[in-house]
């Protein structure tokens, strides 16, 4: 296409040329007797460089919002399909195989019978016994280093019963160089309790404790005593294997001292 408006515009030129030049045939004519040929046509020139992009439009208006349109009727509603067919029923599987049973333990060997002990004989009947006690008590203090201290007589009914004593009061003992121990004990009717061992309680001593004056209790039960008359007396003496002389004890300093006593049923064996 574009080259066919070239060659429009060619023979348009071509033409315009013509016509100047007929003006000047027309006075050649005058000249001359006869004109020439015209001439061949020229080749077709040289197509023109493309031209340039013209310039971007400026962006148009926004249309107005079109009108929202009518909602559409509902749908006619589908035909339900049809149910199903049920389907086969599967197979039932095979029952597996049943294991295997496993082997039975050993019995262990049976232990020897034990020997039926021999029956204990029947114990005899407790006599009911009513509460039988005494207590001694005395206000002074005694600085003796041994022997007696004070006396309490009780009257003991069973000879079956223990006795339980114990004493109360304040007791201390005191030494001016090296260590010192008192040892204050019962005792029945001149003797120690054997049954089961002595009752007695021991203060120890030394120059940086320098005078411990305590309220203190001694107690403990003794059995294996006759019914009857019981002497029991409250003494001082040295702690066993304890071999310093140079103490000085005291027994009930500035209060109350007691000697309490009570029978009691004997212990449970």
């Amino acid at each position: 296409m574009f080259s066919f408006f070239v060659t429009v515009l060619v023979l348009i030129q071509v033409i315009a040329t013509s016509g100047g030049q007929s003006v000047s045939d027309e006075r050649n004519q005058q000249a001359c007797v006869s004109a020439g040929v015209p001439g061949v046509p020229g080749s077709p020139g040289v197509n023109g460089s493309p031209g340039r992009d013209g310039m971007k439009g400026e962006k148009g208006m926004n249309g107005e919002k079109g009108l929202v349109g009518d909602a559409g009727a509902q749908g006619i509603k589908g035909e339900e399909g049809r149910k199903g067919e049920k389907g086969i029923k599967g197979e039932r599987g095979l029952v597996g195989d049943v294991g295997s049973k496993g082997n039975a333990g050993k019995i262990g060997p049976q232990g020897p019978r034990g020997i039926k002990g021999e029956t204990g004989r029947k114990g005899e009947k407790g006599e009911a016994m009513t509460l039988n006690w005494k207590q001694c008590v005395w206000n002074r203090y005694d600085h003796k280093d041994s022997g007696l201290i004070q006396n309490c007589n009780f009257r003991k009914l069973d000879s079956n019963s223990a006795l339980h004593v114990a004493y109360a009061g304040n007791l201390r003992v005191k030494c001016s160089s090296g260590e010192c121990c008192s040892r204050w004990y019962f005792t029945f009717n001149g003797n120690e309790c054997s049954g089961p061992m002595t009752i007695e309680g021991v203060v120890y001593g030394s120059p940086a404790n320098d005078n411990p004056l305590r309220h203190r209790q001694i107690e403990g039960y003794c059995e294996n005593i006759p019914a009857g008359q019981v002497t029991i007396g409250f003494n001082i003496g040295s702690c066993n294997k304890f071999t310093s002389t140079t103490y000085d004890g005291l027994t009930g300093w500035k209060s109350v001292s007691r000697i309490m006593i009570a029978e009691v049923p004997p212990s449970q064996k």
